[in-house]
Protein backbone atom coordinates (compact mmCIF):
# COMPACT_ATOMS: atom_id res chain seq x y z
CA UNK A 1 0.00 0.00 0.00
CA UNK A 2 1.69 3.37 -0.75
CA UNK A 3 0.15 5.57 1.95
CA UNK A 4 0.26 4.61 5.45
CA UNK A 5 -2.51 4.30 8.34
CA UNK A 6 -2.60 6.07 11.14
CA UNK A 7 -0.80 4.60 14.28
CA UNK A 8 -3.39 2.79 16.08
CA UNK A 9 -2.91 4.83 19.00
CA UNK A 10 -3.48 8.12 16.75
CA UNK A 11 -6.69 10.06 17.89
CA UNK A 12 -9.57 9.25 15.90
CA UNK A 13 -12.14 11.77 17.02
CA UNK A 14 -10.53 14.87 15.68
CA UNK A 15 -13.23 17.47 14.76
CA UNK A 16 -11.39 17.97 11.59
CA UNK A 17 -9.44 14.78 10.72
CA UNK A 18 -8.63 15.75 7.18
CA UNK A 19 -7.18 19.34 8.59
CA UNK A 20 -3.77 19.93 5.66
CA UNK A 21 -5.05 17.54 3.34
CA UNK A 22 -6.00 19.00 -0.36
CA UNK A 23 -8.23 16.04 -1.94
CA UNK A 24 -8.76 15.99 -6.33
CA UNK A 25 -12.36 15.84 -6.44
CA UNK A 26 -13.03 14.87 -10.06
CA UNK A 27 -16.95 15.63 -10.86
CA UNK A 28 -18.28 19.00 -10.78
CA UNK A 29 -21.36 20.62 -11.29
CA UNK A 30 -24.19 20.06 -7.87
CA UNK A 31 -22.39 16.60 -6.85
CA UNK A 32 -19.30 17.78 -7.38
CA UNK A 33 -20.04 21.00 -5.02
CA UNK A 34 -21.76 18.62 -2.11
CA UNK A 35 -18.69 16.93 -2.28
CA UNK A 36 -15.95 19.93 -1.86
CA UNK A 37 -18.58 20.90 0.87
CA UNK A 38 -17.96 17.59 2.99
CA UNK A 39 -14.39 17.72 2.34
CA UNK A 40 -14.25 21.50 4.16
CA UNK A 41 -16.43 20.66 7.04
CA UNK A 42 -13.60 17.42 7.77
CA UNK A 43 -11.00 20.15 7.47
CA UNK A 44 -9.50 19.68 3.93
CA UNK A 45 -9.48 21.66 0.45
CA UNK A 46 -11.12 19.82 -2.02
CA UNK A 47 -9.53 20.38 -5.81
CA UNK A 48 -12.16 20.09 -7.85
CA UNK A 49 -10.99 18.97 -11.32
CA UNK A 50 -13.46 17.70 -13.56
CA UNK A 51 -12.24 14.51 -15.44
CA UNK A 52 -15.18 13.59 -17.20
CA UNK A 53 -18.05 15.02 -18.97
CA UNK A 54 -20.95 14.26 -20.82
CA UNK A 55 -20.94 14.58 -24.63
CA UNK A 56 -24.56 14.75 -26.21
CA UNK A 57 -25.83 11.85 -27.57
CA UNK A 58 -26.10 11.44 -31.06
CA UNK A 59 -29.57 11.29 -31.43
CA UNK A 60 -30.48 14.17 -29.44
CA UNK A 61 -34.49 14.07 -30.56
CA UNK A 62 -35.18 10.86 -29.11
CA UNK A 63 -33.83 11.72 -25.47
CA UNK A 64 -35.87 14.83 -25.89
CA UNK A 65 -38.97 12.71 -26.54
CA UNK A 66 -38.35 10.34 -23.79
CA UNK A 67 -38.03 14.02 -21.40
CA UNK A 68 -41.15 15.10 -22.94
CA UNK A 69 -42.87 11.68 -22.00
CA UNK A 70 -41.41 11.85 -18.82
CA UNK A 71 -42.81 15.11 -17.36
CA UNK A 72 -46.08 14.17 -19.12
CA UNK A 73 -46.36 11.07 -16.87
CA UNK A 74 -45.96 8.36 -19.43
CA UNK A 75 -43.60 6.51 -17.16
CA UNK A 76 -44.59 4.68 -13.77
CA UNK A 77 -40.62 4.47 -13.27
CA UNK A 78 -37.60 5.97 -14.27
CA UNK A 79 -34.32 4.37 -13.51
CA UNK A 80 -30.77 6.23 -12.87
CA UNK A 81 -27.87 4.88 -13.45
CA UNK A 82 -24.74 7.14 -13.46
CA UNK A 83 -24.71 10.70 -11.50
CA UNK A 84 -23.74 12.02 -15.06
CA UNK A 85 -27.34 11.05 -16.02
CA UNK A 86 -27.96 13.30 -13.42
CA UNK A 87 -26.20 15.80 -15.34
CA UNK A 88 -28.11 15.50 -18.32
CA UNK A 89 -31.61 15.71 -16.78
CA UNK A 90 -30.51 18.95 -14.88
CA UNK A 91 -28.80 20.19 -18.17
CA UNK A 92 -32.61 19.47 -20.04
CA UNK A 93 -33.96 20.85 -16.55
CA UNK A 94 -36.06 17.34 -16.73
CA UNK A 95 -39.16 17.55 -15.17
CA UNK A 96 -40.40 14.56 -13.20
CA UNK A 97 -43.78 14.54 -12.26
CA UNK A 98 -45.07 13.22 -8.55
CA UNK A 99 -46.78 9.80 -10.60
CA UNK A 100 -42.97 8.64 -11.95
CA UNK A 101 -40.79 6.95 -8.96
CA UNK A 102 -36.95 7.10 -9.53
CA UNK A 103 -34.41 4.48 -8.90
CA UNK A 104 -31.03 5.32 -8.39
CA UNK A 105 -28.83 2.56 -8.60
CA UNK A 106 -26.28 3.19 -5.72
CA UNK A 107 -25.81 5.74 -2.80
CA UNK A 108 -23.71 7.92 -5.16
CA UNK A 109 -26.25 8.36 -7.98
CA UNK A 110 -29.03 9.09 -5.11
CA UNK A 111 -26.54 11.97 -4.12
CA UNK A 112 -26.20 13.46 -7.14
CA UNK A 113 -30.05 13.40 -8.04
CA UNK A 114 -30.59 15.11 -4.60
CA UNK A 115 -28.32 17.71 -4.85
CA UNK A 116 -29.58 18.61 -8.36
CA UNK A 117 -33.49 18.98 -6.60
CA UNK A 118 -34.40 15.71 -7.31
CA UNK A 119 -36.13 13.20 -5.57
CA UNK A 120 -34.73 9.38 -4.87
CA UNK A 121 -37.66 6.67 -4.06
CA UNK A 122 -35.57 3.55 -4.01
CA UNK A 123 -31.65 2.50 -4.33
CA UNK A 124 -30.84 -1.29 -4.38
CA UNK A 125 -30.25 -2.55 -0.37
CA UNK A 126 -27.10 -4.10 -1.24
CA UNK A 127 -26.20 -4.50 -5.06
CA UNK A 128 -25.22 -1.17 -6.25
CA UNK A 129 -25.48 -2.45 -9.98
CA UNK A 130 -27.72 -2.63 -12.94
CA UNK A 131 -28.72 -6.16 -12.28
CA UNK A 132 -29.10 -5.73 -8.42
CA UNK A 133 -31.42 -2.59 -9.49
CA UNK A 134 -33.30 -4.67 -11.83
CA UNK A 135 -33.72 -7.51 -9.33
CA UNK A 136 -35.54 -5.00 -6.74
CA UNK A 137 -38.07 -3.59 -9.22
CA UNK A 138 -38.92 -6.70 -10.73
CA UNK A 139 -39.89 -7.94 -6.76
CA UNK A 140 -41.52 -4.51 -6.11
CA UNK A 141 -43.45 -4.78 -9.48
CA UNK A 142 -44.98 -7.65 -10.21
CA UNK A 143 -47.48 -6.47 -12.91
CA UNK A 144 -46.12 -5.27 -16.06
CA UNK A 145 -45.27 -1.52 -15.94
CA UNK A 146 -43.60 1.52 -18.01
CA UNK A 147 -40.15 2.63 -17.45
CA UNK A 148 -37.75 5.00 -18.87
CA UNK A 149 -34.37 3.68 -18.80
CA UNK A 150 -31.86 6.72 -19.44
CA UNK A 151 -27.84 5.26 -20.19
CA UNK A 152 -25.11 6.30 -21.86
CA UNK A 153 -23.65 4.88 -25.13
CA UNK A 154 -21.49 1.90 -23.61
CA UNK A 155 -23.58 1.04 -20.76
CA UNK A 156 -24.43 -3.14 -21.31
CA UNK A 157 -27.88 -3.40 -21.77
CA UNK A 158 -28.30 -5.55 -18.78
CA UNK A 159 -30.91 -3.63 -16.79
CA UNK A 160 -32.91 -3.22 -19.66
CA UNK A 161 -32.67 -6.58 -20.44
CA UNK A 162 -33.65 -8.06 -17.38
CA UNK A 163 -36.57 -5.67 -17.04
CA UNK A 164 -38.05 -6.74 -20.39
CA UNK A 165 -38.22 -10.22 -19.42
CA UNK A 166 -39.75 -9.75 -16.58
CA UNK A 167 -42.66 -8.36 -19.00
CA UNK A 168 -42.22 -4.51 -18.33
CA UNK A 169 -42.76 -2.42 -20.92
CA UNK A 170 -39.04 -0.40 -21.06
CA UNK A 171 -37.99 2.42 -23.52
CA UNK A 172 -34.04 2.38 -23.15
CA UNK A 173 -33.06 5.46 -24.44
CA UNK A 174 -29.04 6.78 -24.59
CA UNK A 175 -28.69 10.10 -22.84
CA UNK A 176 -25.03 10.59 -23.10
CA UNK A 177 -21.61 10.23 -24.41
CA UNK A 178 -18.87 10.22 -22.00
CA UNK A 179 -15.18 12.01 -22.71
CA UNK A 180 -12.63 12.84 -20.42
CA UNK A 181 -11.48 16.46 -20.03
CA UNK A 182 -7.78 17.56 -19.78
CA UNK A 183 -7.36 19.04 -16.47
CA UNK A 184 -5.08 22.26 -16.30
CA UNK A 185 -0.92 22.04 -16.16
CA UNK A 186 -0.99 23.26 -12.39
CA UNK A 187 -3.31 20.77 -11.37
CA UNK A 188 -1.52 18.08 -13.41
CA UNK A 189 1.91 19.26 -11.62
CA UNK A 190 0.29 19.39 -7.92
CA UNK A 191 -0.69 15.72 -8.53
CA UNK A 192 2.79 14.63 -9.66
CA UNK A 193 3.98 16.43 -7.14
CA UNK A 194 2.39 15.52 -4.28
CA UNK A 195 0.88 18.38 -3.39
CA UNK A 196 -2.55 16.71 -3.96
CA UNK A 197 -3.02 14.55 -1.46
CA UNK A 198 -5.53 12.70 -2.18
CA UNK A 199 -7.55 11.40 -5.26
CA UNK A 200 -11.53 9.88 -5.17
CA UNK A 201 -12.23 7.80 -8.03
CA UNK A 202 -16.06 7.49 -8.33
CA UNK A 203 -16.62 5.70 -11.67
CA UNK A 204 -14.84 3.61 -13.99
CA UNK A 205 -14.70 6.25 -16.57
CA UNK A 206 -12.86 8.41 -13.72
CA UNK A 207 -10.73 6.06 -12.86
CA UNK A 208 -9.73 5.53 -16.68
CA UNK A 209 -9.22 9.39 -16.97
CA UNK A 210 -7.21 9.27 -13.50
CA UNK A 211 -4.92 6.68 -15.31
CA UNK A 212 -4.36 8.25 -18.54
CA UNK A 213 -3.71 12.10 -17.05
CA UNK A 214 -1.75 11.32 -14.19
CA UNK A 215 1.08 9.33 -15.46
CA UNK A 216 3.20 9.61 -12.27
CA UNK A 217 1.39 9.66 -9.10
CA UNK A 218 3.61 9.72 -5.91
CA UNK A 219 3.67 6.63 -3.76
CA UNK A 220 2.27 8.87 -0.96
CA UNK A 221 -0.77 9.67 -2.84
CA UNK A 222 -4.27 8.58 -1.57
CA UNK A 223 -6.26 6.60 -4.28
CA UNK A 224 -9.60 6.24 -2.82
CA UNK A 225 -11.88 4.39 -4.72
CA UNK A 226 -16.09 4.75 -3.45
CA UNK A 227 -16.75 0.89 -3.32
CA UNK A 228 -15.81 -2.44 -4.43
CA UNK A 229 -17.15 -2.13 -8.43
CA UNK A 230 -15.10 0.99 -8.89
CA UNK A 231 -12.63 -0.26 -6.94
CA UNK A 232 -12.21 -3.60 -9.54
CA UNK A 233 -12.94 -1.10 -12.49
CA UNK A 234 -9.97 0.97 -10.90
CA UNK A 235 -7.34 -1.63 -10.66
CA UNK A 236 -8.50 -3.24 -13.92
CA UNK A 237 -7.56 0.26 -15.54
CA UNK A 238 -4.17 0.64 -14.13
CA UNK A 239 -4.57 2.58 -10.68
CA UNK A 240 -3.27 1.32 -7.02
CA UNK A 241 -6.20 1.77 -5.16
CA UNK A 242 -5.34 2.52 -1.56
CA UNK A 243 -8.75 2.05 0.26
CA UNK A 244 -11.85 1.30 -0.60
CA UNK A 245 -14.85 2.78 1.27
CA UNK A 246 -17.33 0.05 3.24
CA UNK A 247 -20.03 1.88 1.32
CA UNK A 248 -20.99 3.73 -1.96
CA UNK A 249 -21.56 7.19 -0.07
CA UNK A 250 -19.26 10.25 -0.33
CA UNK A 251 -19.24 10.31 3.54
CA UNK A 252 -17.91 6.97 3.20
CA UNK A 253 -15.67 7.41 0.97
CA UNK A 254 -14.07 10.76 2.88
CA UNK A 255 -14.01 8.65 5.99
CA UNK A 256 -12.18 5.94 4.64
CA UNK A 257 -8.85 9.19 3.41
CA UNK A 258 -8.99 10.32 6.87
CA UNK A 259 -7.66 6.78 8.14
CA UNK A 260 -4.67 7.70 6.66
CA UNK A 261 -1.51 10.17 8.03
CA UNK A 262 -1.14 13.05 5.93
CA UNK A 263 1.32 12.27 3.38
CA UNK A 264 3.89 15.26 2.54
CA UNK A 265 4.38 16.13 -1.18
CA UNK A 266 8.25 15.77 -2.61
CA UNK A 267 9.13 19.05 -2.90
CA UNK A 268 7.59 20.67 0.12
CA UNK A 269 10.55 20.81 2.57
CA UNK A 270 12.82 22.90 -0.49
CA UNK A 271 13.47 25.90 0.10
Amino acid sequence: MKADLMHEDSPRHDPKPLGGWRVLVPRGGPWGDGVAASLRSQGAVPVVAPLINFAPTNDIATLETALADLAAGAFDWLTVTSATTVDVLFAYRAKIPASTKVAAVGETTAAALQAAGYRVDLVPDRDNSAAGMADQLIGLEPEPRDILTLRSEIAKPVLTKRLVEAGHRVRSVVAYRTVGVPVTERIAHDVESGRINAILVTSGSVAEQVYLQFPNIPEGTVIAAIGPRTAKDARQAGLDVDVVADRQTVDALIDAVSQFALPHAADEFQP
